[in-house]
C-alpha cells in the first residue's frame, strides 16, 4: 500500500522514516527497530507513536514509500 511518508536524510544521507501517514491519520515514528537494505530497496521496522509496529519499504528509483506489514501492539 503506497504511503506518504515524512523522511529525513539519515547519518548517512539515506532517507528515514520521520512521520507517515495512513488516510488522514499521521504517525509519528517513534524509533526505527531495525532497518535492512536491497539492490533499490531500504527496508524500516518502525514503533510509531500509536505503539504499533510498521515495516516500511522506500523503492529508491521511483522514490516511493509503501507500507509492507503491521503488528499490533498488546495494549489494552
Amino acid at each position: 500500500m503506497a504511503i506518504r511518508v515524512e523522511s529525513y536524510a539519515g547519518y548517512r544521507g539515506e532517507q528515514e522514516p520521520h512521520a507517515f501517514w495512513l488516510g488522514a491519520r499521521r504517525l509519528e515514528v517513534l524509533e526505527i527497530v531495525d532497518r535492512w537494505i536491497g539492490p533499490e530497496q531500504r527496508w524500516f521496522k518502525a514503533r510509531a507513536d500509536d505503539g504499533d509496529l510498521y515495516i516500511l519499504r522506500y523503492d529508491e528509483i521511483p522514490d516511493v514509500w509503501e507500507l509492507a506489514a503491521f503488528t499490533r501492539s498488546d495494549r489494552i
